[in-house]
């Protein structure tokens, strides 16, 4: 099982959970859903929780209430953890390379504040 937790800028803020704060309610129900399965499932659907390729061991959260999609990054921390650094409404099929690099530093930071570099 995992447990999943949220990245917390040096300032305080919570990224991943403030794009949750701002979905509608039923669609937050959805994504909270979709995080569920990801904490309580061993192999989670692909069309659920999905390894990024081309980047820094990233994962997406991936959620579709009616034509809306929603992804959340993050990344695995010791396997026991998924550390949520942002979320955003997919427009296209490519993942935007400037939510991957935001991704990607905000892991960087995360190890860096837990003290560990990568």
């Amino acid at each position: 099982m995992r447990e999943i937790k949220f990245y917390k800028t040096q300032s305080g803020k919570i990224p991943a959970k403030e794009f949750l704060d701002s979905l509608s309610s039923k669609h937050a129900q959805k994504v909270l859903w979709v995080l569920e399965l990801v904490e309580q499932m061993k192999q989670v659907p692909v069309q659920y929780f999905k390894k990024l390729k081309s980047t820094d061991d990233l994962w997406e959260i991936r959620a579709r209430v009616g034509s809306n999609s929603y992804r959340i990054l993050g990344f695995l921390d010791n396997e026991e953890f998924v550390v949520l650094t942002n979320g955003f409404s997919k427009k296209s099929q490519i993942t935007p390379k400037k939510e991957i690099e935001l991704a990607e530093k905000r892991k960087a930071d995360y190890l860096f504040q837990k003290g560990e570099s990568s």
